[in-house]
């Protein structure tokens, strides 16, 4: 007896990620104001970042805050990549 192949289910993307977050006034700074998703929100941060070389030459896991994300990363002049996460988490709604 044939075994029938099992149709190979596209991997379909989480709904939650894709949801519209509305930024707080730090966030919004960096990304803008309107509602996007956080992946979105993510790619915005790093574009910035990279754009104005905020990432730290020797430890490239590293970020260097300005002005507008030292708002945003609640004072400190310097926080890991891993905390991103957590920030963006933290500034929307």
């Amino acid at each position: 007896m044939a075994k029938k192949a099992k149709k190979a289910s596209k991997r379909k993307p989480n709904a939650a990620f894709m949801k519209p977050l509305s930024p707080s006034g730090n966030l919004a700074a960096v990304v803008g104001s309107s509602a996007i998703p956080r992946t979105e929100i993510v790619k915005k941060i790093w574009a910035y970042i990279r754009k104005n070389g905020l990432q730290d030459k020797k430890n490239k896991r590293m970020i260097n805050a300005d002005a507008k994300l030292k708002t945003l990363f609640g004072g400190k002049s310097q926080v890991s990549m891993f905390d991103l996460a957590k920030i963006v988490s933290k500034n929307v709604k």
